[in-house]
């Protein structure tokens, strides 16, 4: 019997499969979980499991592209790329809030990566790509003078991210207001802090 049959009986779609083993991961850690620990979580056999997929690792790498998927669409849309860089990075903290509140647990996960395999690697050089497009914005911000000249861009860039990063430590959706109340409150925290 294929994974597909086992997931339709037991209510298990592709997606769900990938949730599940996300949680998996971030409860128990990457390295920690095993496919047992994942057909057990599913309640499958970890034959189906390899039917389906060929290995944790690829559920890691599907995961890690939920998250930076949603940072890359962030930075490739056009209100990141065109007008004042102030207001271009106020836009880009505002929607990885919402990326981040949307996609809680992938997110979760791709913070938690530190490179041991080549699916974290390749996680972790798209994640400073990102972190340098977000660099440059308030380098960018700061020439133009929208941003007070005694606040080190670098530092900036580290404490607004780390601000959003954040986030996955404390956020839960059903007791920690909506993305937008999020991205509002830590937008006037820290831009009424940085504009001149």
């Amino acid at each position: 019997m294929s994974i597909t049959t086992r997931q339709r009986r037991r209510g298990h779609d592709p997606e769900s499969v990938l949730s599940i083993a996300v949680g998996v991961f971030n409860e128990r850690g990457y390295d920690g979980t095993s496919m047992e620990d994942l057909a057990r979580a599913l309640g499958v056999t970890k034959s189906a499991i390899y039917y389906h997929v060929p290995g944790k690792e690829q559920l890691l790498a599907r995961a890690l592209d939920r998250a930076l998927d949603g940072l890359s669409a962030v930075v490739s849309d056009e209100r990141a790329t065109s007008g004042p860089a102030i207001e271009r990075l106020e836009w880009v903290v505002r929607q990885c809030v919402r990326t981040l509140v949307d996609r809680l647990p992938y997110v979760t996960l791709l913070l938690r990566v530190r490179g041991n395999s080549v699916t974290e690697q390749h996680a972790l050089e798209r994640r400073r790509e990102f972190d340098a497009f977000v660099s440059h914005l308030v380098k960018e911000a700061a020439a133009e003078g929208s941003i007070r000249p005694d606040l080190d861009p670098a530092l900036v860039t580290r404490l607004l991210f780390g601000a959003v990063n954040s986030i996955t430590e404390w956020y839960r959706p059903a007791s920690g207001g909506s993305a937008d109340e999020l991205a509002d409150t830590l937008v006037t925290m820290t831009f009424d802090g940085l504009r001149l």
